[in-house]
């Protein structure tokens, strides 16, 4: 029997090439998770991989294992209703709600930055971005602020060629050039010192609502617009996409982003979401065709596994990946700074149908980690990706498995570990 079982294990770190079988599709909303508000207006990602959710009704934390969220009856909040969530080099989350004005959260302290106490021009604060200097760039109601953390500059029609001072989009460019998405005056460039603005009338821009704005590894600016469509600009040329030309499924875009093998992926606001690739080539996930809960898509962010998390308004928080979602891992003590490579048992066990599963990585390194069943078939990836030095723990479902004995492999830099553990129902 001792023989068999060592045969198993020499089988289970050769199985790579086994397809997995995780599912594409998660879905979180507020009956089967802690998140508190099935309305999502904002993602954002750490470096620690924690998911920063903005809802209707409060900010919440996912670590991929364990829920926190915060409202402003157990925190320094101001506001439930979360409509902008930017993260600077330090870890500090910059939170743009809306009616409390903006908000910052180091992990311990709360300052909230109102026009009551500060240069923010109003308290409905729509889009945050950071420059590499680190000054915050503010998108309000009442029209654009820069903040360094000291001073507060504010741009508004009345001082500047800022078109319209209902801000929806900011994007920064590898210059330092400032895209700005207004409401109805246009998309805005400021280069620090001239305004240039572009609009129906003077560019062929199709419609002068910007509601998102990304920038490629190329410098096209990628714009959404209310009721226009899709737009790319080269710094000469606009190219428009809408649902006439295209396979855009809606004309309101509500967000982008761009993951690393160039690829598009588009939240609108009714078609749900659309993927738009490298050769113009779309294909489109609707609640008809996919898990996705909800085809109105307000917020959409790409972890380092891959994962796209989309927020949708009413529908809760939606995961994807090709090929099936990998729930980042979390560190669970920042003060650990393991001497060696650790594969530890996971807890509790035997288990149903949650465990969980702790190591240490060393060094910098790319990590897999993989549960097999009996046979060495790959049942769950649930991490491939580059981590730092420190000790993680990553949460293992096994819901839709039958009893049994599973092996987990973790495999980092040389270094190769099994273990196995007993799932009972």
């Amino acid at each position: 029997m001792a023989s068999r079982f060592k045969i198993l294990i020499i089988l289970i770190l050769f199985f790579d090439f086994l397809c997995s079988q995780n599912p594409e599709w998660i879905v979180y909303n507020t009956l089967n998770s802690n998140l508190p508000d099935d309305r999502v207006w904002a993602i954002a990602i750490d470096d620690s991989g924690n998911k920063w959710i903005g809802t209707y009704g409060g900010l919440a934390k996912f670590d991929g294992v364990q829920w926190t969220v915060y409202k402003k009856s157990n925190s320094g909040l101001p506001d439930d209703k979360i409509r902008a969530i930017a993260i600077d080099d330090s870890g500090n989350k910059w939170i743009g709600t809306d009616g409390g004005g903006l908000v910052k959260f180091d992990g311990v302290q709360w300052t909230v930055y109102k026009k009551s106490n500060s240069g923010l021009p109003h308290n409905i604060v729509r889009t945050i971005a950071i420059d590499d200097s680190g000054n915050k760039w503010i998108g309000t109601y009442g029209g654009l602020a820069k903040f360094d953390g000291v001073q507060w500059t504010v741009y508004k029609k009345s001082n500047s060629g800022l078109p319209d001072e209902t801000i929806f989009a900011i994007a920064i460019d590898d210059s330092g050039n400032k895209w700005i998405g207004t409401e109805a005056g246009g998309l805005a460039k400021f280069d620090g010192v001239q305004w240039t603005v572009y609009n129906k009338l003077n560019s062929g821009l199709p419609d002068n609502w910007i509601t998102a704005i990304a920038i490629d590894k190329l410098g096209n600016k990628w714009i959404g617009t209310w009721v226009g469509g899709f737009v790319r600009f080269d710094g000469l040329k606009l190219t428009v996409y809408n649902n006439l030309n295209s396979s855009l499924p809606h004309n309101t875009v509500r967000a982008i982003v761009i993951d690393d093998s160039g690829n598009k992926w588009i939240g609108t606001g009714g078609g749900g979401l659309a993927k738009f690739d490298t050769i113009s080539r779309w294909k489109v996930y609707n609640k008809s065709n996919s898990v996705l809960p909800n085809d109105y898509v307000r917020a959409v962010a790409i972890d380092d596994s891959g994962n796209k998390w989309i927020g949708t308004w009413g529908g809760g928080l939606a995961v994807y990946r090709e090929g099936g979602v990998i729930l980042n891992v979390c560190k669970c003590n920042e003060r650990v700074t393991p001497c060696k490579f650790m594969l530890y048992q996971n807890y509790p066990n035997p288990f149903n149908s949650v465990t969980i599963i702790e190591f240490d990585i060393a060094k910098e390194s790319r990590v897999r980690l993989d549960v097999y069943d009996i046979l060495g078939r790959v049942v769950k990836v649930l991490i491939d990706q580059h981590l730092s030095i420190g000790r993680y723990r990553v949460r293992f479902d096994g819901g839709g498995l039958s009893s049994g004995i599973y092996f987990y492999v973790l495999v980092a830099d040389g270094f190769k570990s099994v273990k196995n553990m007993i799932l009972v129902k």
